[in-house]
Parts: C-alpha cells; sequence; structure tokens
C-alpha cells in the first residue's frame, strides 16, 4: 500500500514559509510530499540559506516517497522579509489548488505555511483566515479550529478547540449561542473519534466569564446558554461549563481528551506556552484533513537560518497519522 500523498501550500513567500520547508526537507521526503509554491523561490532561499533542497517536479502518477513542487507563480519577485501584496493572489491560488486536489482525492491532505493577514488585506483580498478560507472553498458549514500539543511523553495530550476563531472580543459573547455551541460540539466529538481515534471523548467548555460566571454573578451567558446547550447536547463525555482559569491544571486535564474554549486568546495562549514549536493546528468540520503550523510568518527570521522547522513536521506527521487513521477506520 503506497503511503499517503500531503500537499503543502508554503504560504507568504516573504517570510518563513520557504525556510522550514527547505529546513524540513529531509523529514518532508519519508512522505510523497508535494509543494505547492514558486519554485524560484524556494530555489532562491535554499542558496541564501545554504542548504540542499533536492525537490522534483510534480508527477501526479508517481506515488513514491519524496518532495516535488506543483508551481503556483509568483507575478513578482519576491525577497526574503518583505512581503509584497501583489504577490497576495498567488498565495491564495496555492491554497485553492490545494483543495481542489482534496476533494477531488489527488491530495490525501493539506498541510499550510504560515500567511499574513494584513498582506492580504492590502491586496484588497477577503481573506480572515484559513480556517474560514478553506471552509468557504469547501462548502464546510462549520469549521472548527483545534490546536494540538502532542509531543511530551510524561503529559497528557493538550488539545484546545475554539467555539469562534478571529472575531474581536466584544463580538464574542453574541456570538457564543446554543445553536452555535451545539455545531461546534457535534464537530469536534466527531473530529476526536474520525481524526483522533478516541472512541468515548471527553471534552470540558469552558466558561465565557470569570469562575464560569458564578451562577449569574459575573455575568448570564454560562448559566443561560453554555450549561443548557451542553445538558441539550446530551454526551456524557461532554462536562461544564468549566472556570477557565483551573480548567488547565495537569489534574484537570488527565481526565480531558479536549478542551473547548469560548474565544481565540482563551484557549490559544495556554496550549502555545506549553509547546510552542510542536503544536499542530488542526480544522475539523472539512471534508478533508488539514493541518498547519502554529505560528506566523515571522518575516523578521526569514532568509536567516534561524526559522525552527519544528512545528511543521509535526504538522506532516500529524496530517498522515489522521490520514492513515481514516482509511483503516472509514466506519467512523
Amino acid at each position: 500500500m503506497t503511503g499517503p500523498r500531503l500537499a503543502i501550500s508554503v504560504g507568504e513567500p516573504a517570510g518563513i514559509g520557504p525556510d522550514i520547508v527547505i529546513k524540513a526537507a529531509r523529514e518532508l521526503s519519508r512522505f510523497n510530499t508535494v509543494l505547492l509554491a514558486d519554485p524560484s523561490v524556494l530555489h532562491e532561499r535554499a542558496e541564501m540559506l545554504e542548504l540542499d533542497f533536492p525537490a522534483d517536479s510534480y508527477l501526479s502518477g508517481n506515488r513514491a516517497p519524496g518532495l516535488s513542487i506543483a508551481p503556483t507563480r509568483l507575478v513578482h519577485s519576491c525577497r526574503a522579509g518583505r512581503a509584497d501584496a501583489r504577490n497576495a493572489p498567488a498565495v491564495l491560488a496555492a491554497l485553492e489548488r490545494g483543495v481542489k486536489g482534496c476533494l477531488s482525492g489527488e491530495f490525501d491532505a493539506l498541510v499550510t505555511g504560515p500567511v499574513n493577514k494584513a498582506v492580504m488585506r492590502k491586496a484588497g483580498l477577503d481573506f480572515m483566515g484559513h480556517t474560514e478560507y478553506l471552509a468557504r472553498l469547501s462548502g464546510a458549514p462549520m469549521p472548527v479550529m483545534l490546536l494540538a500539543c502532542e509531543t511530551d511523553p510524561g503529559r497528557a495530550p493538550l488539545r484546545v478547540a475554539l467555539a469562534t476563531t478571529h472575531i474581536p472580543l466584544s463580538a464574542v459573547p453574541g456570538a457564543v449561542t446554543r445553536e452555535r455551541l451545539a455545531a461546534v460540539l457535534e464537530v469536534l466529538v466527531q473530529g476526536l473519534k474520525r481524526d483522533f481515534g478516541i472512541g468515548e471523548p471527553r471534552v470540558a467548555v469552558l466558561g465565557l466569564n470569570p469562575h464560569a460566571g458564578e451562577d449569574g454573578e459575573l455575568g448570564s451567558e454560562d448559566r443561560d446558554v453554555v450549561a443548557r446547550a451542553i445538558a441539550e447536547f446530551g454526551d456524557p463525555g461532554v462536562t461544564g461549563p468549566w472556570p477557565a482559569d483551573t480548567a488547565f491544571t495537569r489534574d484537570n486535564l488527565a481526565g480531558q481528551d479536549a478542551l473547548l474554549a469560548m474565544y481565540h486568546d482563551q484557549g490559544l495562549p495556554v496550549v502555545k506556552h506549553a509547546g510552542f514549536g510542536a503544536t499542530v493546528n488542526v480544522t475539523l468540520g472539512l471534508p478533508f484533513v488539514r493541518t498547519s503550523v502554529d505560528h506566523g510568518t515571522a518575516f523578521d527570521l526569514a532568509g536567516t537560518g534561524k526559522a525552527d522547522e519544528g512545528s511543521l513536521v509535526q504538522a506532516v506527521a500529524a496530517a498522515a497519522r489522521m490520514v492513515r487513521y481514516r482509511s483503516d477506520h472509514p466506519e467512523q
């Protein structure tokens, strides 16, 4: 049986996306890995880093392990560390190529490199983030962002999903509805089964307010919305609302397979503190496997050789595991 074919969108060409792909080339070559990028950018960056970069031209009929490039050409030249908004459409074109390939069965999974939202906006493009954009391209009604840190053998895996993603903090209370929480919980529980092989997931739902609202004393949302949504969901493995300030203690985490945070900066600072550079971003609810690095474009590190490729290596390995699990357990 041939291994999975993984597509990698390298991301913002002026950032560290090319650097980490080049530095991780040996690890990426363990799989049938297809880079969606401008070949000239990769080869020029490899010269700058003084590293070998053995990548072939992509051939759809080749399923053997190795590294290849499916070209998505830039319109303008690229310099490490200096973003050019005129190249932003090519970044999105690479994502679109990856999604189409996954939907058609050409690729088994998509791993995404870092992009810069400000550059996208400067180019006049409608792009709020990978999670939302990939959902729109694939027609997924409820994408759920989950970050997973599973590399420390001495600790239980830390997986944090988000009920809301890239919205202002002021908009979070209105976005956290019983209907939304029910939909997110359904995607999260099914994703833990399908992609992580957890038969009966245990999920701790965090409260929106301090101390999970103190029974309405510190806001009514946890009592009237979060608690009711959990009760209506009716899964004994889903509990809460938990006070967020104590949910991440070692003892509490040991009893959970994942936590559901209400908003971006409630959950992600903790998981990134626990394993920044080795954490994997996963989008649940898509019709294909998608993983990503846990960091941004880091323009100041581009071309210096200082960028850490660890998160990319973990994201690729996680994507391969998920593809294999789905293949071995189609009933999930």
